[in-house]
Formats: structure tokens, C-alpha cells, sequence
């Protein structure tokens, strides 16, 4: 369920000269019982709305007076989002005669053509207020105040992203209204400016129009959400025609060998996704989003996440989270996954956010191999990006739920094989490894072939983590100190301890490993610092060093590029 919210317009929308029909009250309830809010929208007064739609309880929300004013039916709390209007003005509107004239908490309503007045006064009286047109009605309220800025506080409320959001509405005051919902419908007797503003228009007029759409929600609502507004670029084909990736889609797969850029194209993927407005939260298992951009980062080398913070922040759909988890040891990170991921799947069907989930080293926190019932994976994990080297080694279960694959590097016809067979799938026949700056992209669910996309790179530029390195839990990346009988397993899961062990480990077990070229293959490989890698292999092939000098000029390499930063 991803549209989360119907926000309805009244006059002319939901009710017809006024009034709600019996079926298109019962589509209203109907609605209600999918566990999805309702929100009314309108330019009446409150009190006039009360007196022709007593039934109006069934809303969670009101906005009123076309944004002026938040009204709670649960509750009959109701919160002015404007300034009362100035008493001067008002009394200049009566005393030349301006007829009909409403005044609300907020807002001042006529018709036409008494706006040539009322723009007059205002002039006059040197006031900042807005003339909005409802067809023959004028209302006005202070600057700024229209039905989108009183829906973004009704949202505030229900803890609800805009982009979970269906609005539908038919005349002039409707346009921003429309807009920033995640999805706009207009009713089939909306003016044509209004129905050029909407993503969708119904057959329907009026009530039957918001019936028809109640029906369409219920059914699938993500089927119908082809927006632009919901849709991310992933890159661009060869001819030139856009990719995009939805978060009412399915699971994404991101794979490829080590260092050939998944991370790298997931960082780009969270600027496209501010740029929009999706809230998202990475699942990082080795610290390597801390610097990200608008992010913020829960845990540390030194500290475990809190799953406690991590919904706190959520909680506010503006935060994007970075979950550290460098601060656990590699083999408590699936169990602390376990109790985590359930979390985030109730945050996600009570709000629709996070909108998008991403699961770095996606073989480590799911594995396809797991020891007793530790955690039972969600029906669906919709809008989740799953980002490993090794796709055969992730949860078959969650592997199902992936729509569409990625696949990064020269060897990405492997990539897709090796999914396919872990899904029991036919592979792709004829895929060619993607050229520089492409990817292989891969529709599972429509039945298309591959195709290579080129796509940008990310705008801020990709940091090595050093403390993820230094101080961090490498865990099968760790270095081993055997000895050439291999008679030692001394395990550096960092480069930390790395030094720890090369200060203590004896004479022969160190020169065994400089001979072979294990450390600059380890700094090179697992590290991924090839700079240290090539300085490294430098000293171990210096016959001049014996084992005191050589350590001690790794270790200075090693410290002069880690400790100091970290």
C-alpha cells in the first residue's frame, strides 16, 4: 500500500451544489476501512461546511478557508495556520457596499466582480494579502496561505510525506493544491486549466469522479501512480530516452565486484532522491555513507546505532538516516538487522516512509544462510535497494521480491546468471559487459532484455572512510598472521590492530608475509587503498630493510595516512 492519503476538494469535487451523495459517502468510508487517512480540503468556512456536511467526521483532517485553517474532527481541535484579517479592511469592504461578504477566522470571500474593489483597498491600505479565484468566488487571505500550504500542516500532523498523497480537486484554487500532492486528479467538470495541471482526470463528474478514484486506489494504487513527481532518473539509454526508478516499484538489485562503484552509484541515487523529496535511510554495515550529504548518521566505530534514535529521526519525513554499524561486531550485525528491520516495515505501512531503503552488504545483514528462525523477512520490501558483490549470497526469499537488477563492472552478464539461479529464473541470453560509465539495467518484471543506460556521476565527491579502516570490524576482509607453516591465526580485523600484531608478531612470521607481498595485496585488495598498497609493496621489495626497518616503515605508512584523519 503506498498511496497512504486521499485529500478531496469539496464544492464541485466531492459534493454537487453542496451536497454529498449517499455513494459517494460510502466510496469515503470505503476508503477509510483500507486504514488510510482522508483529508478535506476546501475554501467554506468551517462553520458553513458543518451545517451542509454534518457527516463531515469522516475526515481525519479539515484544512478550511483554503488553507487558513486546520480543523481535527477526532478531536474538534482546530489550529489557525494565518492571521485573523486586518478589521480596517474589513470595514472598508462593507462600507462601499461589497456584497456578498464572508469573514472567517482568516479568510474574506466575495464574488465577482467585487475583486476590482478589494484589490483597490488592499492597494490602499498597503496590506500583503492574496486574492485566490474559486470560479465566481473571491477569496482572500494573507500571502502565502493557499490549500497546498495548509495540506503540507495537515500532513505535518498525520505524519505523512506528501508524496503518499492523491488530491483531487476541479477549479482554480486547486492548481498548487494538486501540485504538491504526490499524485493530482482532476474530476471530469474541472475547469481545462485544472485538468492540464492534473496527472490524471476522471470519467466521472463530481462525486462519481472521486468514487472512480476511490475504486482505482483500493485496487492498485500503485499501478496508478505514474507520475513524474514519484519518479527518480536512474541514467539514460543510448538513444536518449530517460530511466527511471520508482518507490510504489519493487526490490532493486545493485551488484558487481568489489570497487567497481556500487556505492558510488547509490550515492548518486540519494541526491536524485533529496532533489524529490524521499525520505531514505541506508543500512551501513561498514561506515561507508558517514559523509554523505544531508544525511544524518546514527553510530559510530565506538557506538551501536539505537534503534530508538533511528525512529526518532525518521519520525520527521525531512531526515534521512545513515545507520553505522561499525560500532558492532560483524557477526552481530544480521541479529541487530533482525530487530531493526521489522521496525522500519511498521514505520514504512503506518506512513509510507522511509520511501526508500537501502541495504549496503546485503549478503552480510540478509543472508541466504541462516542459522534457525533469527528473523522472518516482510511479504514485500518495496522501494529497497539491495547493494552486494555476491547476489547468490543474499536471502533467496528477499531476492524474490526484486524487480529490477543493476549490474556494475565487466563481469555483469555473471552478476545477472548468478541471480537467476539463485531465484530459479532463465538468465538474460546475449548480455554484453556495459561500457565505461554504464550500467547493465535489467526490468525483470517487464520481460525486457538488459540494456546499457550511461548514468552521472554523484555530485560530492566519494570520501574514503578511513575510520571504517582503521578502527572498524573488517570481518572476512581482515588480515590473518600464519607464518609460513601456517602454525598462527592471528586475526587484524582493523589496521589498528593490525600494527598491534605486526609490533608483537616474531621475526620470521613477518618476513614470511612481506616476501610473499601480503600486505600491499591486503592494502591493495580488502583496504582498497591503492596508494599504500603501492608504497607497501615498495618496502617489501627493499632487500636493504631488515624486519625491524621494514615494520617500522609500513607502520609509518600506515599511520600516516590513517590515525591522523580517523
Amino acid at each position: 500500500m503506498y498511496v497512504l492519503a486521499l485529500a478531496t476538494d469539496y464544492d464541485e469535487t466531492l459534493a454537487e451544489h453542496g451536497l454529498v451523495s449517499g455513494a459517494t459517502f460510502k466510496a469515503l468510508e470505503d476508503f477509510k476501512k483500507t486504514g488510510r487517512k482522508l483529508i478535506l480540503v476546501t475554501g467554506r468556512e468551517l462553520p458553513d461546511l458543518e451545517r451542509v456536511f454534518p457527516e463531515h467526521d469522516v475526515f481525519d483532517r479539515i484544512v478550511a478557508e483554503n488553507g487558513a485553517l486546520l480543523y481535527t474532527p477526532g478531536t474538534k481541535k482546530k489550529r489557525l495556520l494565518a492571521p485573523a484579517p486586518p478589521q480596517e479592511f474589513v470595514e472598508r469592504l462593507r462600507s462601499r457596499g461589497v456584497s456578498p461578504l464572508y469573514v472567517g477566522d482568516s479568510i474574506v470571500a466575495t464574488l465577482v466582480p467585487n475583486e476590482t474593489i478589494v484589490l483597490d483597498e488592499i492597494r490602499r491600505l498597503g496590506l500583503e494579502l492574496e486574492i485566490i479565484f474559486n470560479k465566481g468566488a473571491v477569496m482572500v487571505l494573507p500571502s502565502g496561505i493557499n490549500k497546498a500550504t495548509g495540506l503540507a500542516a495537515a500532513l505535518e500532523e498525520l505524519e505523512l510525506s506528501p508524496h503518499n498523497v492523491v488530491a483531487i480537486g476541479d477549479a482554480e484554487n486547486d492548481h498548487a493544491f494538486l501540485r504538491a500532492a504526490g499524485y493530482g486528479v482532476a474530476v471530469a467538470n474541472a475547469l481545462p486549466s485544472v485538468k492540464e495541471t492534473a496527472d490524471r482526470v476522471t470519467s466521472g463528474q463530481r462525486g462519481e469522479g472521486v468514487s472512480e478514484l476511490v475504486g482505482q486506489l483500493t485496487a492498485n494504487d500503485a499501478e496508478l501512480m505514474q507520475s513524474s513527481r514519484q519518479f527518480v532518473k536512474l541514467g539514460v539509454t543510448g538513444s536518449g530516452s530517460d530511466v527511471d526508478i520508482s518507490p510504489s516499484g519493487g526490490g532493486i538489485l545493485i551488484a558487481g565486484n568489489s570497487g567497481i562503484g556500487k556505492s558510488t552509484l547509490a550515492t548518486m541515487l540519494t541526491e536524485r532522491f533529496v532533489e524529490k523529496g524521499f525520505q531514505f535511510c541506508i543500512l551501513d554495515p561498514e561506515g561507508d555513507y558517514e559523509q554523505l550529504q544531508d544525511v544524518a548518521v546514527v553510530g559510530d566505530a565506538d557506538t551501536p546505532p539505537s534503534v530508538r534514535e533511528i525512529l526518532h529521526l525518521l519520525a520527521k519525513p525531512s531526515n534521512n538516516i545513515a545507520v553505522n554499524m561499525l560500532g558492532l561486531k560483524t557477526d552481530d550485525r544480521p541479529q541487530y538487522f533482525a530487530k531493526l528491520l521489522p521496525e522500519l516495515a511498521a514505520l514504512r505501512a503506518r506512513t509510507g516512509r522511509p520511501h526508500w531503503l537501502v541495504i549496503d552488504e546485503a549478503h552480510h545483514l540478509l543472508p541466504a544462510a541462516r542459522v534457525g528462525a533469527s528473523f522472518s523477512l516482510p511479504k514485500e520490501l518495496p522501494a529497497t535497494i539491495l547493494i552486494t558483490v555476491h547476489p547468490d549470497l543474499v536471502s533467496t526469499d528477499l531476492l524474490e521480491t526484486v524487480e529490477t537488477v543493476i549490474a556494475l563492472g565487466p563481469e555483469a552478464d555473471q552478476v545477472l546468471a548468478s541471480f537467476c539461479e539463485a531465484v530459479d529464473d532463465q538468465a538474460p541470453a546475449g548480455v554484453s559487459p556495459p561500457s565505461n560509465k554504464q550500467v547493465n539495467f535489467w526490468k525483470r518484471a517487464a520481460g525486457q532484455p538488459p540494456q546499457a543506460i550511461s548514468v552521472d556521476p554523484p555530485r560530492q565527491e566519494k570520501k574514503r572512510h578511513k575510520r571504517k579502516y582503521a578502527e572498524g570490524d573488517l570481518g572476512d576482509s581482515s588480515f590473518y598472521f600464519k607464518g609460513a607453516e601456517g602454525a598462527l591465526n592471528l586475526k587484524a580485523q582493523n589496521l589498528m590492530i593490525f600494527l598491534q600484531i605486526a609490533d608483537g608478531v616474531d621475526d620470521p612470521t613477518w618476513e614470511h608475509h612481506r616476501r610473499a607481498g601480503d600486505y600491499s595485496d591486503w592494502f591493495r585488495d580488502k583496504v582498497k587503498d591503492k596508494k599504500l598498497a603501492k608504497e607497501a609493496s615498495a618496502i617489501e621489495r627493499n632487500q636493504s630493510l631488515d624486519p625491524k626497518a621494514s615494520r617500522a616503515a609500513i607502520s609509518e605508512a600506515v599511520r600516516r595516512r590513517y590515525t591522523v584523519e580517523a
